[in-house]
């Protein structure tokens, strides 16, 4: 893992430092505010300084194969194999094996789940190292090695090591991480597991590690020229009309975009009616769609518009006639206009059904994922458990009712933060 610091006047240009180095694929981990030094620092502008990583190894490694995962009880005593390796981080920024100090995010709460762009230093309060952001999970770990074992000896033969790898895996599996994914992570942390080897180690590097898994969220922007169709698929009762509402109030309101709204949803006429209302309030147009001829008029009609939403029916993954006409429906504009799918899930689905939804939308498009009603789920394990089964991109969450407030970008911060036990 390669990551280092680029300063710019600008956001925007310390970002494009940051991907013209280390390539388009880097993920943007940390953006900062630094003030100049000197004697004439009071009368400059502060610099931006922008933390990025990229894993340094393009294949994923294999991971080691166990007859039993990890369980709840114990722990694999192939665990006590030492494996050689370190925490990588080798940049000119000062990070090393044990040293990390360049992530800053927000403690998340069952009250809010804010980006970290927009949750960034909300008091002035200066950036937190690594260690400071972990130092709760750190206490934890402590705390409980203390009681379990009287002792926070890290020799690499003891008992206590595999005790901090056991009690990393349950905090995922208590989360409803997967146990394929919880393995892989302790797998991880057994490839640098040494002699010396503190929490803070293992911390960092699967801190460091979910986080570019989940990668930065992909948000929607505006087409190469035109307009943007933009559809919202999901199964029933996951909150897409209140999403897209959310969403078309975001981009009429604060992004000063041009907005129409398009629903192919005649199933239900409350739905349709509640996006009519949604429209009218933000005096956009409104259109109830029955044909995918009548998709191709409504490009022509809504032309000079910045974003077409499209809301569709919900129905059962397991109905091939509903499913068939959604695929029709979402293909009919190819190579007609600009678009983009989202797959709108519930955070409170169990990660069964979810696999289960998400492989059969996947037959039909690709898409980008948005999930809804974290605010009824103490454990967002899902989310890293479909973003790792699909490999599709995280985009939105939703945590609420409220429209158009109660929606932001997906934050890895703050998610890998409450996977790891942060409150």
């Amino acid at each position: 893992m390669i990551i280092k610091k680029f300063q710019g006047k600008t956001e925007e240009e310390a970002t494009a430092l940051a991907k013209k180095e280390l390539g388009s694929s880097a993920v943007i981990m940390n953006v900062r505010n630094v003030k100049k030094k000197g004697f004439f620092a009071f009368f400059k502008k502060p610099l931006f300084e922008v933390t990025a990583a990229l894993e340094d190894e393009p294949d994923r490694p294999v991971m080691n194969k166990r007859s039993a995962p990890y369980s709840q009880g114990t722990i694999g005593q192939d665990a006590g194999n030492n494996a050689n390796g370190a925490v990588e981080g080798r940049s000119d920024t000062g990070i090393g094996e044990a040293k990390v100090h360049t992530i800053n995010d927000g403690m998340i709460s069952d009250a809010s789940y804010r980006d970290t762009a927009s949750s960034r230093n909300p008091r002035g309060e200066s950036s937190q190292s690594l260690e400071e952001k972990l130092e709760s999970l750190h206490l934890l770990i402590e705390q409980q090695m203390l009681k379990e074992t009287g002792t926070l000896d890290f020799d690499a033969d003891s008992d206590e090591h595999i005790a901090v790898f056991k009690l990393i895996y349950n905090t995922l599996i208590d989360n409803e991480v997967d146990e394929k994914y919880a393995n892989e992570v302790i797998d991880e942390l057994e490839k640098i597991r040494k002699p010396g080897a503190g929490i803070d180690i293992y911390l960092a590097n699967i801190y460091q590690k979910m986080i570019l898994q989940f990668g930065q969220p992909s948000v929607i922007t505006p087409a190469s020229s035109g307009s943007k169709l933009i559809f919202f698929i999901g199964p029933t009762g996951v909150g897409k009309t209140t999403t897209i509402a959310k969403l078309a109030s975001r981009l009429n309101f604060d992004e000063k975009k041009k907005v129409a709204l398009i629903t192919t949803d005649t199933y239900r006429i409350a739905a349709a009616e509640q996006l009519r209302t949604y429209a009218n309030i933000m005096d956009a147009p409104f259109r109830v769609i029955y044909t995918e001829d009548e998709v191709k008029s409504a490009l022509e009609d809504f032309k000079d518009y910045d974003y077409i939403l499209v809301d569709t029916a919900g129905h059962s993954h397991h109905n091939e006639a509903q499913k068939n006409s959604m695929k029709e429906f979402i293909h009919c504009v190819d190579g007609i206009v600009e678009k983009e799918v989202y797959l709108v899930l519930s955070a409170t689905t169990k990660y069964r059904d979810l696999k289960s939804i998400a492989d059969a939308y996947s037959e039909m498009t690709d898409y980008k994922l948005i999930f809804t009603k974290l605010d009824e789920t103490t454990t967002y394990g899902n989310l890293f458990n479909l973003r790792m089964h699909t490999g599709a991109q995280m985009s939105y969450i939703t945590c609420g009712q409220n429209v158009p407030d109660d929606i932001d970008k997906f934050s890895p911060q703050n998610t890998v933060k409450q996977l790891l036990g942060g409150k």
